[in-house]
């Protein structure tokens, strides 16, 4: 297992440097000119040339590269372009946020998907069933910001239940904290329960149907223990690997709830690069994003092992 390992690190490094360099090479292939959208069409070519060469965006793009390279090496992203501001600065007062956000948004959809897949296994074509196999459909057709405006009008506005807008740090108290998070998380992870609803169903379905499962029925084990000590453990493989990957995938999904929620995270600094091409903003983001992929991949592999222990990684 451990040379397993020590290639998973090898690929994740190389996935890091891949994501990396076709994030640069693309924000260079856009249309437009940060200098140029920073200055404005009608900016003093002279003036221009000069912001460019103070950003080194004079240079030819391999040698912007090699800077690039060498500054992550350094861990040093850069500055941004318009707010001249440390970009690690900015995403370390953005994470949080959106962290917040993801990991309410995982406790939420774990919450309500993972007992309806089960409800639904055992209670295969019954009522119980057909109800939550139509909820995690509404709940994938549905998109987030969709979602996120309902949530607002009815909890928000029409019931004044939560407050809609804005982010409130955990230091400030623990219920100001969660119930600015609330209504993003349901709007966010709303799909993720969904998933994970139809993936535990499906699993536990296939756990179910086995001998070994019978036979514990057959030696009067009581259906609790049947159901959480064999059947869901053994079915736990493929929900890991949904629970595992979620929190990456939530992170991408805050991007559009956090601008329905105006909460300044990631999401709202990510989109706000992009608009005014910021490139070094963009460029760090993608890689914080990414990094958190590769590793909960690497985190979930590892998992395997500790769930079944039958599972070994041979070299």
């Amino acid at each position: 297992m451990q040379r397993y390992l020590i290639r998973r690190f090898i690929f994740s490094l190389f996935a890091i440097w891949a994501t990396m360099t076709v994030t640069f090479i693309f924000m260079r292939l856009l249309p437009g000119d940060p200098v140029t959208t920073l200055v404005g069409e009608e900016g003093d070519p002279a003036q221009i040339e000069i912001i460019k060469a103070r950003l080194g965006l004079d240079q030819p793009v391999p040698v912007q590269y090699f800077y690039y390279i060498r500054s992550l090496v350094t861990l040093d992203l850069g500055d941004s372009i318009y707010l001249r501001l440390p970009v690690m600065d900015q995403m370390v007062e953005a994470l949080p946020r959106t962290l917040s956000l993801s990991v309410v948004s995982f406790f939420a959809g774990v919450a309500i998907g993972l007992p309806a897949g089960i409800i639904s296994a055992i209670r295969r074509y019954s009522v119980w069933d057909h109800v939550a196999t139509f909820i995690a459909f509404l709940g994938l057709a549905m998109p987030g910001f969709w979602l996120g405006i309902l949530l607002i009008i009815v909890f928000g506005v029409q019931l004044g239940w939560l407050p809609v807008f804005g982010y409130m740090p955990i230091g400030e108290g623990v219920w100001e904290w969660l119930s600015r998070l609330i209504l993003p998380a349901l709007a966010t992870g709303t799909g993720f329960a969904a998933i994970l609803a139809r993936q535990t169903r499906s699993a536990m379905l296939e756990v179910l149907s086995q001998d070994y499962i019978r036979t514990a029925y057959a030696k009067g084990m009581r259906e609790r223990v049947v159901i959480f000590r064999h059947a869901l453990r053994n079915g736990l493989i493929p929900v890991v690997t949904v629970m595992g990957i979620a929190l990456a995938i939530l992170l991408n999904g805050a991007v559009i709830t956090e601008n329905v929620f105006a909460i300044r995270g990631l999401g709202r600094l990510f989109i706000d690069a992009i608009l005014g091409r910021d490139y070094p903003i963009v460029q760090g983001v993608i890689l914080l994003v990414a990094c958190i992929f590769i590793f909960m991949n690497f985190f979930v592999d590892i998992l395997y092992a500790v769930i079944n222990p039958r599972i070994r990684y041979t070299d």
